[in-house]
């Protein structure tokens, strides 16, 4: 494949460098990464698609699956486009409006995806633990409800971030060891202290990531106690088998960019590829498996999608 140079630099521009030390193999790195996001695409949207046509899964639990879908769409469309116009065509400048606006939106979304992992886990802490009223607390309007609350808890927390960009002085050169406009990777080009970024990024870390993992653990612990209370077996298991799903979609999201942050801000010993690969994948699995999983897992919603590709 042709490479252009389309790399123009000039004073309102950031370079992204893509994976330093990787250049050579960024076409081979390219392959994996394309097949991922086209396969994240492609379950997010067939997710969304069904439950639009399906009647019978217009219920919470699937309106949750499509906040989620739309959330995984958002969080890989905001950097694999661009990373890989960098891996075929070397196109490797971005305005600095365009960073700062990829920064907002990558981080943004993230953080709704959080919300939505919370309010999954809220939605079955109440189906199995106060079925009876499922109906009346959980009704589509207050996951509506809930998904707005999220969404502004996400632009609240996370407008300050390229605010904060904003305000400090950038270094002639202003390259990126990167792929995309990460907030602590864009701070680090910067000519002055970068402190206060820092700060704020593991405010957000501790506000978000910790707050939501410390209620889904609490949810699931809930959870436990009242599956241990029940004496049938067979309804052991069929409790335990409705959280599945959610428990390995939790431990995809969190375990990859808890890795990700904690590494990119203490792992010095850590080569800059592999950081940059791991920043690439928590945007890459999560958005390619959720659909998979949920597909796997539940059975009607995997009937819908079964018959639709049967009448294909």
């Amino acid at each position: 494949m042709a490479v252009f140079n389309l790399t123009p630099s000039g004073p309102s521009t950031f370079i992204l460098m893509g994976i330093p030390g990787l250049e050579a193999a960024h076409i081979w790195i390219s392959i994996p990464f394309s097949m991922f996001y086209v396969i994240g695409l492609l379950g997010n949207f067939t997710v969304l698609f069904v439950v639009g046509k399906e009647q019978t899964l217009h219920k919470p639990m699937y309106l949750l699956l499509c906040m989620l879908a739309v959330s995984d769409i958002g969080m890989s469309t905001s950097t694999v486009p661009n990373t890989l116009c960098i891996f075929w065509f070397n196109f490797k400048s971005i305005t600095v409006g365009g960073c700062l606006t990829q920064t907002f939106f990558l981080h943004m979304i993230y953080t709704m995806h959080s919300a939505v992992l919370v309010t999954m886990a809220f939605d079955r802490y109440i189906a199995i633990c106060n079925p009876l009223r499922y109906a009346t607390i959980l009704s589509n309007a207050q996951i509506a409800n809930l998904g707005l609350v999220g969404l502004t808890r996400a632009v609240l927390f996370i407008l300050p971030m390229p605010l904060l960009l904003s305000r400090l002085p950038f270094c002639a050169n202003r390259i990126i060891s990167h792929t995309y406009c990460d907030h602590i990777a864009v701070a680090k080009t910067s000519c002055g202290d970068i402190t206060v970024n820092r700060m704020y990024g593991l405010v957000i870390v501790f506000l978000v990531i910790g707050l939501d993992l410390t209620l889904i653990v609490l949810s699931y612990g809930l959870i436990i106690r009242a599956v241990l209370r029940i004496s049938s077996k067979k309804a052991h298991q069929k409790a335990l088998n409705t959280c599945t799903a959610h428990i390995c979609v939790v431990l995809i999201s969190y375990i990859s960019v808890l890795f990700t942050t904690l590494a990119q801000r203490f792992g010095q010993g850590i080569a800059p590829h592999v950081h940059i690969i791991l920043a690439n994948l928590y945007v890459l699995l999560p958005p390619m498996l959720n659909p998979i999983i949920y597909g796997v897992k539940i059975k009607e919603l995997r009937d819908k999608v079964g018959k639709y590709i049967c009448r294909m």
